[in-house]
């Protein structure tokens, strides 16, 4: 192997020697030693570009040899997806040009240094694109996987490794151009500490954030979240180190500091779109001076109504027995009376449990909430059987489409701003 490399390097220098004599016979003499300069750089620049091309030919072709076979692995596709070995033929390239500079560049040993240094330079930068991609291979693995809980975490220290990288890799930069000792420019760093941490704060933050959410599971990419503080309601699209991007409903797009996830209240209503039941919480508000007990005349019309009418001949059976033997039984306010209200929640009650939309085992529930000055709300409080937006949507404005057109039966007023 030795012998087949020194006999690679004796074939470059002899194409650098006839490049040398080539330009010193069709040359000015003023201009004899750049043009030979200039040329062999250009010389070993093409070395270079050819020598990537080839190698990364060479890795395509294996790539192509074994496609079949390793198709449905996750790991082969997020290497070759990440472009992982892309980066390993640069890197291998810049390392065969950087063994040819002697050999090309023979006559001229000022240029040695600064191509080493050129080359060492471009293999840091290589060596750290490579680092980025390996990195990113191993996010895309989980993703293939489908293990979204767990990508969360990963995209954590990934994120994480790449920044630690990044510093790492630049202080071997500034070391190699510089002359300058890496435990010198880390000595530095360290009396930065409490700077640096100020620095980094949402990146520490981000990392612990998202390995507390996989951990926890409670959220994960694609999950329908709302977050009451920034008034966000949609889909996560992203997770990453420093923010959470979210798909809003309205078609536009939220980030939100990833440490947020951990310190903010987060509602995650997947679980509910994915058990298909969506919570009706909503109120009617009625003006209390509409409020009456029920008299005869009103009672024989709401007998007509068959949701309520077997309730209405018990209710006024057992009342009309009280009544009998009451004094001043003709006084409305003296023992039990029907109210118009009360009636009425009673038949909002039933019209939700004998409706096909409303989840009949979960909790189905009219109750009247706290008097304010405008005036009594009740509410409806019960599970609709859809959850997507549109169906849900529909199947509360039918509930209260009904309700308030039947509130005149009950001659019950509901609040609205008079103009």
């Amino acid at each position: 192997m030795k012998d087949e490399f020194k006999e690679t390097k004796g074939f470059f220098e002899a194409l650098s020697e006839q490049i040398h004599y080539f330009m010193k016979d069709n040359v000015p003499d003023p201009l004899v030693l750049t043009s030979q300069i200039a040329a062999k750089l250009l010389f070993f620049v093409l070395i270079v570009i050819i020598a990537d091309f080839v190698f990364k030919s060479l890795f395509k072709l294996i790539h192509s040899a074994f496609y079949w076979k390793f198709k449905k692995t996750p790991l082969i596709q997020a290497m070759y997806e990440s472009k992982v070995l892309n980066s390993v033929a640069n890197f291998i390239a810049l390392g065969f040009a950087q063994q040819l500079i002697k050999p090309v560049m023979g006559r001229h040993p000022n240029s040695h240094d600064l191509l080493q240094l050129i080359c060492a330079v471009l293999m840091i930068i290589a060596g750290y694109v490579l680092y980025k991609r390996f990195l990113k291979s191993i996010e895309r693995f989980y993703v293939l996987k489908n293990d979204f809980y767990r990508i969360t975490a990963i995209r954590a220290i990934t994120s994480t490794l790449n920044i630690i990288g990044g510093i790492l890799f630049s202080f071997l930069a500034i070391s190699i151009i510089f002359g300058v000792s890496t435990s010198t420019i880390w000595g530095s760093l360290t009396a930065m500490t409490a700077v640096i941490i100020l620095i980094f704060r949402d990146t520490i933050l981000g990392f612990v954030t998202g390995i507390h959410v996989s951990l926890s599971r409670n959220l994960k990419v694609g999950d329908w979240i709302g977050i009451p503080k920034y008034n966000i309601e949609g889909t996560i699209a992203d997770i990453n180190l420093l923010t959470t991007k979210i798909h809003n409903f309205d078609k536009t797009i939220s980030t939100v500091p990833t440490y947020d996830l951990l310190s903010t209240e987060i509602k995650n209503m997947q679980v509910m779109a994915e058990g298909n039941r969506r919570r009706i919480k909503k109120s009617i508000v009625f003006n209390i001076n509409s409020f009456k007990f029920i008299d005869e005349e009103l009672l024989e019309e709401l007998k007509k109504v068959n949701l309520i009418s077997d309730y209405l001949e018990q209710k006024s059976s057992e009342i009309f027995s009280e009544r009998s033997t009451m004094r001043n039984a003709e006084f409305l306010i003296n023992g039990r009376q029907l109210t118009n209200i009360g009636v009425f929640r009673k038949y909002a009650l039933n019209f939700l449990k004998q409706n096909k939309s409303i989840d009949q085992d979960e909790v189905v529930l009219v109750r009247q909430l706290e008097i304010t000055s405008q005036g009594m709300p009740l509410e409806v409080y019960c599970f609709a059987t859809q959850a997507a937006l549109q169906d849900y949507e529909e199947i509360q404005a039918d509930i209260f489409d009904h309700l308030l057109a039947s509130a005149k039966i009950f001659d019950l007023e509901i609040m609205q701003v008079k103009i």
